[in-house]
């Protein structure tokens, strides 16, 4: 299957795939919102970014490059311009994604403390009442116990399942922020 999808794709001179961009001028690769600021500073179109992030999840660890076909090929500066744009760009969404992932942590460890007092609480409700219960003061303390077990388990199901996609984009991110960008004339 995975040699079905890679097939699609065209390779260059060295074997390396090619994630083919086509647009006619190298204003189309940028989003609008902020026309004055720079091309280095400007964020890619977001159709632009889904295509390359989502070819390359689906080459996986095979080797490729990024190509630009344009129509009317731009300078050499400016195409410069283009590499770094590309390249600082997914740099900055490594540092996005590496937020999120201290959010979570941070959140995880929140979750993680306040898990560990409630289940002291409820340890120390449940000695004090001894044999002397009701139902209300049963009640209480079975609820102390669940709500312990509900905060921990979500700060343990952050350590052990939702990290993996934060390092996964992390990954992802920082290569595409070294691929080298190739340009040609369609």
């Amino acid at each position: 299957m995975k040699k079905d999808v890679i097939s699609r794709y065209e390779r260059n001179e060295n074997g390396d795939i090619l994630i083919d961009v086509t647009a006619d001028r190298m204003e189309d690769l940028f989003n609008h919102f902020d026309k004055s600021a720079p091309y280095i500073q400007r964020d890619l179109d977001q159709d632009l970014v889904n295509y390359i992030v989502d070819s390359a999840k689906e080459l996986g660890r095979e080797p490729f490059t990024i190509c630009f076909t344009l129509t009317h090929l731009p300078d050499e500066a400016d195409l410069l311009n283009i590499s770094r744009s590309v390249n600082s760009f997914f740099l900055s969404l490594v540092e996005v994604e590496r937020n999120k992932f201290q959010h979570m942590i941070r959140k995880s460890l929140i979750f993680f403390s306040i898990g560990i007092g409630i289940l002291f609480i409820s340890v120390w409700v449940n000695q004090k009442l001894g044999s002397d219960r009701t139902v209300v003061t049963d009640m209480f303390a079975e609820g102390l116990t669940v709500a312990a077990w509900v905060s921990l388990w979500e700060a343990l199901a952050t350590f052990l399942i939702k990290w993996f996609p934060h390092r996964t984009n992390i990954n992802l991110y920082k290569r595409l922020a070294t691929i080298k960008s190739l340009f040609r004339s369609s």
